[in-house]
């Protein structure tokens, strides 16, 4: 699948595949960042996207960065429709200050299916072996 992406300034890195086989594309930091413990923040890439129609973009953590610093992704959808700068929602979930040079990788982008979804009210659903049955309910 080919997908255009702008750079918005000179030393935006392009979104890379680590392996042929990973899922993401490794997103970069367009700036220097500190986050202190419990600290969110919206981090620019310097790029901007066009994900075809029929597809979106998830952006999520690195497993690194959330084993070893604590830092994880909130939010994370970006439309086919959105043409602005990629920013990804970091926290430092850790209790240590924690620092990213320009151009750090920060998270990855998945290129994900979605569908158009048609709803229709009904007054019954069909019944399932888990009825309504809803947290823990499997098991822990």
């Amino acid at each position: 699948m080919k997908i255009k992406y702008k750079k918005l300034n000179n030393e935006a890195n392009t979104p890379v595949q680590a392996t042929s086989s990973d899922a993401g594309n490794d997103l970069f930091s367009a700036e220097p960042v500190e986050l202190e413990p419990l600290q969110r923040k919206v981090v620019k890439t310097g790029i901007s996207i066009a994900i075809p129609e029929g597809f979106y973009g998830r952006v999520a953590p690195r497993s690194g960065l959330a084993v070893r610093l604590g830092i994880d992704v909130l939010a994370g959808v970006i439309d086919a429709g959105y043409r602005g700068e990629v920013g990804v929602v970091l926290i430092n979930l850790s209790s240590d200050k924690v620092t990213f040079e320009k151009g750090s990788k920060i998270a990855q982008l998945i290129i994900e299916k979605c569908h158009t979804v048609n709803w229709e009210e009904a007054s019954d659903l069909p019944e399932s072996e888990r009825l309504d049955a809803g947290f823990g309910s499997t098991g822990v």
